[in-house]
């Protein structure tokens, strides 16, 4: 019986979730690659966290996003899961919004992070 949890989420661009898990200051290396689970049982991820205690944490591409791929039961991060996916689609979405916005000519303006740690994106477009 597998004890690996497939948890969707809502991340489709590769970079902006590599991007977002830095920020974090998340160690993770590149895949596709190898995610550790209970007795030895493996899946395979494009982006691949490795925790201490041999079991790791993956993202994998199921055709429409990235899902995180766990043995959640050995879970060894400082957040709880739903703490971590919180922080990694706020940072997910920055970097999706700031990439998108400078392919269509914008620079970022001003940012701000808010007492709620809401983030607040000003970005502006000079035109002749």
């Amino acid at each position: 019986m597998s004890h690996f949890s497939n948890i969707k989420t809502q991340i489709r661009n590769l970079s902006s979730l590599q991007s977002a898990l830095s920020d974090l200051g998340v160690d993770w290396k590149s895949g596709p690659s190898t995610v550790r689970g209970y007795q030895g049982q493996t899946r395979t991820a494009e982006v691949v966290v490795e925790q201490s205690n041999d079991y790791d944490i993956g993202f994998s591409w199921n055709g429409q996003e990235y899902e995180l791929v766990a043995d959640l039961q050995y879970w060894q991060q400082p957040l709880s899961v739903e703490g971590f996916l919180k922080r990694l689609t706020q940072q997910y979405a920055y970097h999706t919004v700031v990439s998108e916005a400078t392919k269509q000519g914008f620079q970022v303006a001003e940012q701000q992070k808010n007492a709620d740690g809401s983030l607040r994106l000003v970005v502006q477009r000079w035109s002749a």
